[in-house]
């Protein structure tokens, strides 16, 4: 077979195989599809089935399909990270920053310090959680944010699927979520500082703030069409500069939809166009993660590095928002359902996870299991947060 034909099958694998196990499976409660592409791509990587069929795996993912995987995957989560930024609207949060400062800020720094906490205990117990190009302190730094983030386009699935999303608590658990997206990039800037790269990095800020007036200026300008147009090329230019500067291209496509207001675009047509990203294009940058899993240190060990993160991500996010509950008195439960809500990992942390990876600051056995954790956090929510929910419905009234 030729690579066309090759590549063609990898991605007929890449939209079957995880839609029949999640439909046939009745996963839904358990795992929604996008946490069963997570599973069903590390399941397609090197360390189960290029272990198992090895004969298999050469042939199916040659350097030249995962390379033209690697690209649509790249562009992909370049897109949705830009929509991201585009939707992410803080004026809300100024208006209730008291409130919103103390929830958001102790659901960040508990899990940071306690993911921090972790990572320290995997460091001291074997080199192998630190990649060559990374001191501790940014392995410690990128571990506990790691811990720390919420899953924003995982939430509104959730959220979404809990009947919450239009009420005053899923609205208020969405803007606690949205500060940590911001909150991330910030933190992903600091660990990947380039001192040799000072000079760019000094110059990009200005040079953006500059671009970022300009598209301001032009976007309200132009017509609906040519603003998706713009947008997108306004997209590729900030993440070229950013990665020129030493940031990574995934920090310029942040910021370069946080620059963009939302309601230049028809709020259907951003839903619609981030649905069919997430329904065309995600599922392959999720297999393309898989294949970046390392199980070298060993089964066992990955899996116990897993559950360390788990407990200082779940633990630290329940134990924060607990705190922020005894502060603002909020009602028994209440606390409860939002912790667990908040905990939820996926997307965010993979593309922050891989960009740790891409510039060896952590290695395949610490991307692997800042993965599981991912996978697992995700798997715990429905049942923690449904039964809760099922006996106090009023919370869904309070607005905060």
């Amino acid at each position: 077979m030729g690579t066309t034909e090759i590549f063609l099958l990898a991605m007929l694998l890449i939209f079957t195989l995880p839609w029949l196990i999640w439909r046939l499976g009745r996963t839904d409660y358990y795992a929604p599809l996008v946490v069963v592409q997570m599973i069903v791509g590390i399941l397609l990587g090197p360390g189960v089935f290029g272990h198992a069929f090895p004969d298999q795996y050469a042939f199916l993912f040659t350097p030249d399909v995962v390379s033209a995987l690697n690209g649509i995957a790249l562009w992909a989560v370049m897109i949705f990270v830009w929509l991201a930024g585009i939707e992410l609207d803080v004026s809300d949060a100024w208006r209730k920053r008291r409130e919103t400062g103390i929830a958001a800020g102790l659901a960040l720094v508990v899990p940071l310090a306690l993911g921090a906490g972790a990572g320290a205990v995997l460091l001291a117990s074997s080199d192998g959680w630190t990649g060559p190009g990374g001191q501790p302190w940014q392995v410690l730094a990128g571990i506990g944010m790691a811990c720390a983030v919420t899953a924003m386009p995982l939430l509104v699935l959730f959220l979404d699927k809990l009947e919450m999303l239009r009420t005053p608590l899923g609205q208020r658990i969405l803007r606690y979520g949205g500060l940590d997206d911001i909150a991330i990039w910030a933190v992903l800037a600091l660990i990947l500082v380039d001192w040799e790269r000072m000079g760019r990095q000094a110059a990009f800020v200005p040079a953006f703030a500059a671009a970022a007036l300009a598209i301001r200026w032009l976007m309200p300008r132009l017509g609906e069409r040519d603003r998706w147009f713009v947008g997108l090329a306004w997209l590729a230019a900030a993440s070229l500069a950013a990665d020129w500067a030493g940031l990574h291209y995934m920090v310029g496509a942040f910021i370069a939809g946080v620059v963009l207001d939302a309601h230049w675009f028809d709020h259907k047509r951003l839903d619609d166009f981030r649905d069919a990203i997430l329904i065309a294009l995600m599922p392959v940058y999720f297999l393309s993660s898989g294949l970046r899993t390392d199980w070298s240190d060993g089964g066992l060990g990955v899996a116990g590095a897993a559950v360390l993160l788990l407990a200082a991500a779940v633990l630290g996010k329940l134990a924060g928002i607990g705190l922020a509950g005894r502060i603002l008195k909020w009602e028994k439960g209440e606390a409860w359902i939002v912790g667990w809500l908040l905990q939820t990992k996926g997307l965010v942390m993979i593309v922050f996870a891989n960009i740790l990876l891409d510039k060896t600051i952590i290695t395949g056995a610490t991307f692997t299991g800042l993965l599981l954790m991912a996978i697992v956090s995700n798997m715990l929510t429905t049942p923690m947060v449904q039964p809760r929910l099922d006996r106090q419905k009023h919370l869904l009234k309070q607005g905060g």
